[in-house]
C-alpha cells in the first residue's frame, strides 16, 4: 500500500497525466491517462492597448457621455417671456497665443537692405508675408490699407525709413513661414497625438459651460487670432489689421451665483454682466468693422434648438394670415401716398421672390451690396416684353456675402407701373425706394403680426416651397437613390430661390470624370452579367437539374445588383451636376423646418442620417424627437 500511495503520488505530480485505480480480480492497477494538450488559441493572452487605442476608447466614452447628457429641453416647461435661462458658469474665452519672434537670422529688407524691425512690425509684415502666394496682396485696396495700418505699428524710426511698400522685401519670412506649414504636414503620427491631446485639453476646458446646471458645449469658445481682414468681394476694408483682443475688451456674461471666469493673469475684464435676458457668454467690438463678436452655445444647445423651433413656429403663424397681407400689399399699390406704394412693392418682392429686406449702410464702409429695400435705379432694368413674356423685370445686383443675384421675373401689370413710377427722374445711383426703409418695413410687419419680420417672410416661403415640391417629386416606390434625388431637387428649388449659389468645387471636373469612368466599367460588367445569365438560361432550359437552376438563380440576382448599383451612379453623377452650383446645406439648416424632413424621412422609409449628418442630427435634436408622419408645416 505504501508503494501504491508513492506511485499515486507521483501520478499526481506528473502534468498533463491523471491516473485511475482499477480493481481487477483481487488486483489493484494504477492507470495512467495523457491530457491532450492546450492549444495556442486557448491561451489566455492579454494584449497591451496601445496609446491610439486608449484616446480612441477615451474619446467614445466622453461622446457617449455628451449624448447621455443631452437635454430634452423641449420636453420640459418654458421659462416666462424673454428669460433665456437662470444660471449659467463658464471659463470665458480662449485667447490665442502670444506673438513668438522670428529667428534671428531671418531678415526683412528695405530698399535692398537689410532691416531689423521691432516686434510689433515684425508681427504685422508677417501676416503680410503669409499672403504673399495669395491673389489679395496684388489688391491696390489691400496693399493700401495693409501698409496704413502697418506704419501704425512701427516705431517712429521705421516711418521714417519704411515709406513705400513696393520697396520691401519679404522674401524670407514668406519662405520661413512655408516651411512651418511643410512642417506641419510632416509632423509624426505621435506628434500629432500630442498636439491632438493639447488641444483637447483646451477643450475640456473652455469649451463646455453649465446652462440651468446642464452641461452644454459651447460653439465658438476660441477669440479669433489677429491677421489682416480680406472681407468677401471686393471690400473696401479689406488688408485693414484686425488687432489681438485683449481680456480689457471682453465682456463676460455669467450668473450672479456662478464663479465669475479668471482673466489671464495680469489682466481684468471689461465688464461682468449677469443678464439673462440674452444668450451670449462673452463679447467684444471688432476693430476693422465695428461689428460686436459674440461667444455662443453650439448649435444644438438649448437656447440654440429653442430659437430655432420658435423661428420656424412663427413661420408657420405666418401660413394661416400670409393671404391677408398679400391682400392688403395688393391694395396697397394702388395708395395716394407714394411711401405706401414702395413698401407695397417692395414687400411683393419679398414675398414672391424671398429677397433679403437689406440693411441701411455708410457708403464706403463694406463691400457695395444690397438687398430689397437698399435696390438702386441702376440694379433693375424694366421690359415691357421680354422671352413672350410681359411686364418683366430684369434685376442684377450683389447680395449678401456678394453673390450676385440675377435674375428675369414677369410681374404685374400694378407692379410694374409703380417700378416704372418709381424712377422717373433718377439717376442709376438713385435709390428705388427712395421713401422706405429696412426699419420702416419691419415696423409695418410687426404690425400685421407679431415677430413678423421680412426674415420670417423668407423663411416661410423657403419651407412651404420644400414640402409642396416633396410632394410633387416623391414616390414611395422609388429606391432609395431615387428618393434622395427627389429630396435634393425639392431643396435644390429652395436654393433657387433663396439665391443661394456656390462657385463649383475645383474638383468637380475630375470627380464627375472619376464617376464617369465607373459607370462606363459598371455597365460593362452589367452587359457581362446578362450574356451569363442568357447563357445559364439556355444551358437548363428542359433540363431538370437543379444545379443549373441555382446557376440562373445566382446569376440572375448578380445582374440585379449590378442593375441597382449602376442605377445608383447614374443617379449620383445627375444629383452631382444638378447642384454644381448650389449651396444646399445654406437653407437646409436656416431656412428650411427640420420637421418636414424628418416627416418625409419617415414616410419615404429614407433613414435621416442620408439627409442630416451627425452634427446636423445634433442640431435638429428637438425636431426628431417631437415629429409624427403626419406633421405639416
Amino acid at each position: 500500500m505504501f508503494e501504491l500511495a508513492r506511485l499515486a503520488g507521483i501520478a499526481r505530480s506528473s502534468d498533463p497525466f491523471v491516473f485511475s485505480l482499477v480493481k481487477h480480480m483481487n488486483c489493484v492497477y494504477i492507470c495512467f491517462f495523457q491530457m491532450p494538450k492546450k492549444e495556442e488559441s486557448e491561451k489566455s493572452v492579454t494584449k497591451k492597448k496601445t496609446k491610439e487605442e486608449i484616446e480612441a476608447a477615451r474619446t467614445l466614452k466622453r461622446k457617449l457621455k455628451e449624448e447621455e447628457e443631452q437635454q430634452r429641453w423641449w420636453e420640459e416647461e418654458k421659462y416666462e417671456a424673454g428669460i433665456k435661462w437662470k444660471f449659467l458658469e463658464h471659463k470665458g474665452p480662449y485667447f490665442p497665443p502670444e506673438y513668438n519672434p522670428l529667428p534671428e537670422n531671418l531678415n526683412f529688407y528695405y530698399n535692398g537692405e537689410k532691416l531689423k524691425l521691432g516686434l510689433r512690425a515684425e508681427e504685422v509684415a508677417l501676416y503680410f508675408a503669409q499672403m504673399l502666394d495669395h491673389e489679395y496682396t496684388t489688391r491696390e485696396v489691400f496693399r493700401n490699407n495693409f501698409f496704413k495700418d502697418w506704419r501704425k505699428e512701427m516705431t517712429l524710426e521705421e516711418r521714417m525709413l519704411i515709406t513705400d511698400l513696393e520697396k520691401c522685401d519679404f522674401g524670407e519670412y514668406h519662405n520661413f513661414h512655408k516651411q512651418k506649414v511643410e512642417e506641419r504636414k510632416n509632423r509624426t503620427k505621435e506628434e500629432k497625438q500630442v498636439l491632438k491631446e493639447a488641444n483637447q485639453k483646451i477643450t475640456d476646458e473652455y469649451g463646455f459651460c453649465m446652462l440651468d446646471h446642464h452641461r452644454e458645449r459651447i460653439g465658438n469658445f476660441k477669440i479669433e487670432p489677429p491677421g489682416l481682414f480680406r472681407g468677401r468681394g471686393d471690400h473696401p476694408k479689406q488688408g485693414l489689421l484686425k488687432k489681438r483682443i485683449r481680456p480689457e475688451d471682453v465682456i463676460i456674461n455669467c450668473s450672479k451665483e456662478s464663479h465669475v471666469p479668471e482673466p489671464p493673469a495680469g489682466h481684468q475684464w471689461k465688464e461682468v454682466r449677469h443678464d439673462n435676458t440674452v444668450t451670449w457668454l462673452a463679447s467684444w467690438t471688432d476693430n476693422v468693422q465695428g461689428a460686436t463678436k459674440y461667444v455662443m452655445l453650439n448649435a444644438n444647445s438649448k437656447l440654440k434648438g429653442e430659437k430655432d423651433w420658435e423661428k420656424y413656429e412663427v413661420a408657420r403663424q405666418l401660413k394661416s394670415r400670409v393671404d391677408g397681407i398679400r391682400a392688403q400689399y395688393k391694395d396697397d399699390l394702388k395708395s395716394k401716398q407714394m411711401g405706401t406704394r414702395q413698401r407695397a412693392v417692395a414687400l411683393y418682392f419679398i414675398d414672391k421672390l424671398a429677397l433679403r429686406a437689406g440693411n441701411e449702410k455708410e457708403e464706403g464702409e463694406t463691400a457695395d451690396t444690397v438687398g430689397c429695400c437698399s435696390l438702386r435705379v441702376e440694379h433693375i432694368m424694366l421690359h415691357d416684353s421680354l422671352d413672350g413674356e410681359k411686364c418683366v423685370v430684369e434685376f442684377d445686383f450683389l447680395g449678401k456675402d456678394c453673390i450676385r443675384y440675377y435674375n428675369k421675373v414677369p410681374v404685374t401689370k400694378r407692379v410694374f407701373k409703380n417700378l416704372k413710377l418709381f424712377m422717373e427722374n433718377k439717376q442709376p445711383g438713385d435709390d428705388l425706394f427712395d421713401r422706405l426703409n429696412t426699419g420702416m418695413l419691419n415696423k409695418h410687419l410687426s404690425s400685421l403680426m407679431p415677430g413678423l419680420t421680412a426674415k420670417v417672410f423668407r423663411t416661410y416661403n423657403a419651407s412651404i416651397t420644400l414640402q409642396q415640391q416633396l410632394k410633387e417629386l416623391s414616390n414611395a416606390l422609388l429606391n432609395q437613390a431615387e428618393k434622395l434625388l427627389s429630396y435634393n431637387r425639392a431643396n435644390r428649388a429652395v436654393a433657387i430661390l433663396c439665391n443661394h449659389q456656390r462657385a463649383p468645387p475645383k474638383s468637380f471636373e475630375q470627380s464627375m470624370a472619376n464617376l464617369q469612368a465607373k459607370i462606363e466599367g459598371r455597365k460593362e460588367q452589367l452587359t457581362l452579367a446578362k450574356a451569363e445569365l442568357k447563357k445559364a438560361k439556355k444551358e437548363a432550359k428542359g433540363n431538370s437539374d437543379t444545379k443549373l437552376q441555382f446557376v440562373v438563380e445566382k446569376k440572375k440576382k448578380a445582374m440585379q445588383r449590378c442593375e441597382e448599383q449602376l442605377l445608383k451612379m447614374e443617379v449620383q453623377a445627375t444629383d452631382r451636376e444638378e447642384n454644381k452650383e448650389i449651396a444646399l446645406s445654406t437653407s437646409k439648416l436656416n431656412y428650411l423646418d427640420p420637421r418636414i424632413s424628418v416627416a418625409w424621412c419617415k414616410n419615404m422609409e429614407v433613414q435621416l442620417d442620408k439627409i442630416y449628418n451627425k452634427t446636423q442630427r445634433d442640431k435638429f435634436a428637438w425636431a426628431i424627437h417631437m415629429t409624427e408622419k403626419d406633421f405639416e408645416f
